[in-house]
C-alpha cells in the first residue's frame, strides 16, 4: 500500500503510537491519533511527534465522520483486537496493522525475529551483538525497548533487523516475513488478553505465517507444543535442546554447546566460557547461535561475540552486596515460568520479593519450585494475598505482606543474614505500581543502594 496522502488512524498514544505517527508523517500519510482514555494530555502527545504536521488527537470518543474517512488503522501493541471499536474497523473493511507490520512495510533489508514467553530479551540482545559484530548496519528493535517504527526509515537493503516480537505484536501482522524466526518456549501468560492457551499458542505461531521454504525457524525441542509444531511447517525447522543430543540442530552435551548440521558436527563453546548463568540462558545462547549461523555469520565470529556478552539488565542482574547479603534484580520475571528460572539460579538461602499486577496466572508451579531455598516470600501489589494464600496452602515458606517495593526491600534487609540473597523476581507484571518492569527494576536498585 502506498501511504502517501492516506488518512491513517493510530490507535494508542504511548511510545509505539507516537513512533508510528511520526513514521507515517515521514512517508507522506496523514496520521490521526486516538486513545480510549479521555484524560490524556492531547498537547503533550502532539509535542512527541516531530514529522507529522497538524496531527489530530481524539480521546475517549472517536467521531463517526473520522471513522468513515479512514484508509488504514495502526494498532499499538497494548490495544486488544477484540475491542468493539477495533471489530468495527474490520467490519468496515479497513486494513488493520500493528506497528510491526507498518515498520516492516516501510523498512528494508533482512529481518531476524524472536518470540516466546520467556528469554526473548536476552536472546534478542545476544543475537543483536552477534549480528552487529559481523555486519555494518544492524538494528535491534521491538519489544526490547526501541520501537521498530522509530528505525524503519534508517534501514538500507543491506541492513539486518533483529526484532523481539510479543504475542500482542504478532496478532496484527499481515506480510511480516522474517528470514530466520525463533519461538523459544510457550508457557501460560497473557491469558487476560488472549483468553485461552490455544489462542495464545496460535498467535505465537503466527511468526512463521509468511516464511518461505528457504527460510528457517528455530524451535525448542523440549517444548512439546513446539516440537509438534516444527514437524510440518514451511520454513526449515532447526531445533535446540538443553537435555538431549539431536540428530540435527543445536544441543548441550556435557557442558559443550554443539551445532549438528547434515554435513558436520561443530563444537560451538563450553558453557563455562560464557558470562551467562543457568540452563535457561544456555538455551537462549543456542537459539541465538542457530539464528546467526543460518543467517550466514561465520562460527568464529559467533563464538567471539557470545563469549563477550554479559547478562541483560533486569534479568538475574547482580546489583550489589551489603553486609554479606547479595542483591539480585530479576524484574524481567513477569510471569511464574520466568520467575522459576530466577529462583533456580540462586545458590544460597534467598529472601524473595514477588507479586504485582494480576494477569490471571496460577502460582502453584512457581511456589513448588522454591525447593527449600526461600527463607521468606515478601509480597507486594495486587496479587499479594492471592500468592500468600497459595503459599500457605502448599506450605512452602513464611510470607510477609508489604505496602510497596521500598518497604519490601527494607524488610528483606532487616531479615537477611550474611551469606543469603535478596531476589526481586515478581512472577507478575509491573502495571499498577510501575510503568513497566524496567522502572520496577531501577527502583529496586535505587532502594537497595540507599540501604
Amino acid at each position: 500500500m502506498d501511504l502517501t496522502g492516506k488518512k491513517v488512524l493510530v490507535f494508542g498514544s504511548g511510545k509505539s503510537g507516537t513512533g508510528a505517527a511520526d513514521l507515517l508523517g515521514q512517508v507522506g500519510a496523514c496520521p490521526v491519533i486516538y486513545d480510549g482514555n479521555p484524560e490524556i494530555d492531547k498537547e503533550a502527545v502532539v509535542h512527541k511527534i516531530s514529522h507529522a504536521k497538524n496531527v489530530e488527537v481524539y480521546a475517549g470518543e472517536l467521531p463517526e465522520e473520522v471513522r468513515k474517512s479512514l484508509d488504514l488503522v495502526v494498532l499499538s501493541p497494548g490495544v486488544p483486537t477484540d475491542l468493539p471499536l477495533v471489530r468495527s474497523f474490520y467490519g468496515q473493511g479497513l486494513p488493520v496493522w500493528g506497528e510491526v507490520e507498518l515498520a516492516y512495510r516501510t523498512g528494508k533489508g533482512r529481518v531476524l525475529a524472536i518470540t516466546g514467553t520467556n528469554g526473548k530479551t536476552t536472546t534478542t540482545a545476544l543475537l543483536g551483538k552477534i549480528m552487529s559484530d559481523a555486519e555494518d548496519s544492524v538494528f535491534v528493535v521491538g519489544n526490547i525497548g526501541t520501537p521498530y517504527t522509530s528505525k524503519a526509515l534508517e534501514m538500507k537493503e543491506t541492513s539486518v533487523t533483529v526484532a523481539e516480537i510479543s504475542s500482542f505484536q504478532l496478532e496484527t501482522i499481515d506480510r511480516f516475513a522474517p528470514e530466520v524466526s525463533a519461538i523459544l518456549n510457550i508457557t501460560e501468560d497473557h491469558l487476560n488478553r488472549h483468553h485461552t492457551m490455544e489462542e495464545y499458542i496460535r498467535v505465537k505461531e503466527l511468526i512463521i505465517k509468511n516464511q518461505k521454504p528457504e527460510n528457517y525457524c528455530v524451535l525448542n525441542y523440549e517444548d512439546e507444543v513446539l516440537r509438534e509444531f516444527g514437524r510440518d511447517i514451511v520454513p526449515e525447522t532447526v531445533y535446540f535442546s538443553s537435555v538431549r543430543k539431536l540428530e540435527k540442530g543445536i544441543y548441550l552435551d556435557n557442558g559443550v554447546i554443539v551445532l549438528k548440521t547434515e554435513k558436520e558436527e561443530i563444537p560451538v563453546v563450553r558453557t563455562d566460557e560464557l558470562k551467562l548463568l543457568g540452563q535457561h540462558n544456555f538455551e537462549n545462547v543456542m537459539a541465538a547461535v542457530a539464528m546467526a549461523y543460518y543467517a550466514g555469520v561465520p562460527m568464529d565470529s559467533i563464538r567471539k561475540s557470545i563469549c563477550e556478552f554479559t547478562a541483560v539488565e533486569h534479568r538475574i542482574e547482580y546489583v550489589t552486596e551489603k553486609n554479606g547479603v547479595v542483591y539480585y534484580n530479576d524484574s524481567k520475571g513477569t510471569n511464574p515460568d520466568a520467575a522459576i528460572k530466577g529462583i533456580q539460579a540462586m545458590n544460597r538461602p534467598t529472601l524473595l520479593i514477588g507479586g504485582g499486577y494480576d494477569k490471571g496466572s496460577s502460582y502453584d508451579e512457581w511456589l513448588n519450585s522454591f525447593d527449600g531455598k526461600v527463607k521468606y516470600l515478601v509480597l507486594i501489589g495486587q496479587t499479594k494475598e492471592k500468592i500468600r494464600d497459595a503459599a500457605e496452602r502448599l506450605g512452602v515458606c513464611p510470607c510477609i505482606l508489604c505496602e510497596d517495593l521500598e518497604e519490601a526491600v527494607k524488610v528483606c534487609a532487616e531479615k537477611a543474614e550474611p551469606g543469603e540473597a535478596v531476589l526481586l523476581s515478581p512472577a507478575c507484571a509491573s502495571w499498577g505500581q510501575f510503568d513497566n518492569y524496567e522502572q520496577r527494576g531501577d527502583m529496586f536498585k535505587e532502594y537497595v543502594k540507599k540501604l
